[in-house]
């Protein structure tokens, strides 16, 4: 099961509709059915109930449906936090150099270092 895969599921679940779905997804409805039929068969169970008009989620499709959304989720907030930067190295930098070079160099150096510390 990939997070793609879903994404496919909860979308189809929300529309109910293989195309509006796929749409939502970005992908061809052939991908977005051929990638939930394959989940379906990896599971072993219906995830919907299909007819020629229209998808139902089947009962225990919603369940899945519902918990696939919390992963979608948490799948997002893992990325927004490492995005943020929340959990950068934030100890002391110790550099060392000699005289002559710390001299030259630093000057130049520390103030860059201060500002990029800074965003």
């Amino acid at each position: 099961m990939t997070l793609t895969e879903i994404k496919y599921v909860v979308s189809l679940a929300h529309f109910k509709h293989f195309g509006e779905a796929a749409a939502n997804c970005n992908v061809s409805q052939p991908t977005l059915s051929i990638a939930v039929k394959k989940l379906e068969s990896a599971l072993g169970i219906d995830l919907f109930e299909r007819s020629q008009s229209s998808v139902c989620v089947a009962p225990l499709g919603e369940k899945i449906s519902q918990q696939a959304q919390c992963v979608l989720d948490k799948a997002s907030a893992t990325t927004d936090i490492a995005k943020s930067g929340e959990h950068q190295l934030n100890s002391p930098l110790h550099i060392g150099t000699t005289f002559s070079i710390g001299l030259c160099l630093f000057p130049h150096f520390i103030p860059s270092l201060q500002s990029a510390r800074d965003n």
